[in-house]
């Protein structure tokens, strides 16, 4: 066979494992999207239990936001060093018992430092598993691998969003966090027995027992066991990494691009999914409608982020990308034009979290794209640490500018003209089609 890991890996077809392991990585999207969404489901409850101020409670809903990017930043880099797998599993813990203690928060100070604690696991999760998905997948279905596992945000958040509607109408907010707490412990059981080391990190980093563990792995992809560890292609490139990497001569422009993408993109994304219950349900919907608004986002995102990931299979993803882009800026220029009418909410509801899903499974196809082996879990992370601190910003802006008398339709055109902005650097990048690299 040849010594050639990573090329045969992709040009050979995907093999049942391959695709259990993009499903494990699915399964850990699903407690990003719950976590966030958990914030954005209880905020009227928590909101009326503590008497916050808009502001307020854009802070609580920007908590688990600066976590998420102080992992994203700080904890995935170990990936590269100690491994994808070792990183998640101690992820897992720490946001499973931060969700578990969140529920028991006296105070908003409290349940803050705790929803901080929380995004600091959710953010080292994201970074490998993305990278998983991504490395396990052959060349022709690796944006549809990806884009596949990012709907775990979806079903996690629609999902966990309904069964959120139900605790809080018969057990209150605190049993939504208890929920996802434990919901995330169980996740870690089961990446325990089914989450694979990534192969590129054993073949590159070379740690204790990596032939033997690179030989298991082959076996279940179907491949002949090897001898010998290939030689690496270069020491110099294994030897260099960090995040300085990033800015050398052959990543520079890349980087910036995905950096700038990804702020965009969650600046106005996170203002979509953190706000558009609440603010809907001030437009004139109940608060159960204006939930289950959130809801049909999460649900419109499962099949956004499919369709674009079929789309990247024949298309250039970045060209794919900004079109779905343009498409998000537009819908949300009309929803709350639209709101007078239940039918044509929930409609439009429906489509935006199509598309604006669309637009964050993209990001995370392309990051992986333009990063080698030996620095990948480090550019994955600080893409998106970069576009968790737009996701901070977001909700804090957006409570500031309601305290100051914006009106819900004034915020939708606002960030609506982000993703026209977004748009415009996506398009920037030169990444070719599937078909033409093959």
């Amino acid at each position: 066979m040849s010594q050639d890991l990573r090329t045969e890996i992709d040009q050979r077809p995907m093999t049942v494992f391959q695709w259990s392991v993009v499903g494990v990585c699915m399964a850990l999207n699903m407690i990003d999207g719950f976590d966030v969404l958990v914030m954005a489901f209880t905020a009227s409850a928590v909101s009326a239990h503590w008497k916050l101020s808009g502001s307020e409670l854009g802070f609580l809903l920007s908590a688990g936001l600066f976590g998420m990017a102080a992992g994203s930043l700080l904890l995935a880099p170990w990936a590269d060093k100690l491994g994808r797998r070792p990183l998640i599993l101690a992820c897992l813990a720490i946001s499973g018992l931060g969700m578990i203690a969140s529920a028991w928060s006296q105070t908003p100070a409290q349940l803050g430092v705790l929803r901080a604690v929380t995004g600091l696991g959710v953010g080292g999760i994201l970074a490998c598993s993305n990278v998983i998905a991504s490395e396990y997948a052959s060349l022709r279905w690796r944006s549809l691998a990806v884009t596949l596992q990012s709907t775990g945000y979806a079903l996690g958040a629609s999902i966990g969003g309904s069964i959120a509607v139900w605790l809080l109408g018969h057990q209150g907010w605190r049993s939504v966090f208890m929920f996802g707490g434990v919901c995330t412990l169980v996740v870690m059981v089961v990446c325990w027995f089914a989450l694979p080391e990534s192969l590129d990190f054993l073949q590159g980093r070379r740690p204790k027992s990596a032939l033997s563990r690179l030989n298991v792995l082959l076996r279940r992809l179907g491949m002949d066991p090897l001898k010998s560890l290939p030689e690496p292609k270069s020491q110099a490139a294994a030897a260099k990494r960090g995040p300085l990497q990033l800015f050398s001569a052959d990543l520079r422009r890349p980087t910036v691009l995905v950096w700038l993408s990804f702020f965009i993109v969650m600046f106005g994304f996170y203002f979509v999914m953190s706000w558009t219950p609440k603010l809907l349900a001030a437009t004139g919907l109940t608060a159960e409608q204006g939930v289950t608004t959130g809801v049909l986002l999460s649900l419109g995102g499962i099949l956004g982020a499919m369709v674009l990931g079929l789309l990247a299979s024949r298309f250039a993803i970045h060209k794919a990308l900004a079109v779905f882009m343009l498409i998000t800026a537009a819908l949300l220029c009309v929803l709350v034009a639209g709101s007078k009418q239940l039918w044509m909410s929930y409609s439009l509801a429906f489509c935006i979290g199509m598309f604006s899903n669309g637009c964050v499974a993209g990001l995370y196809a392309i990051a992986p794209m333009v990063y080698g082996s030996d620095v990948r879990a480090t550019g994955v992370g600080w893409g998106i640490g970069i576009g968790r601190i737009g996701a901070i910003v977001s909700p804090l802006v957006a409570g500031s500018l309601l305290d100051a008398a914006w009106s819900p339709s004034q915020l939708y055109v606002g960030y609506g003209v982000a993703f026209v902005l977004a748009a415009v650097v996506v398009s920037l990048h030169r990444i070719a089609s599937p078909t033409s690299r093959a």
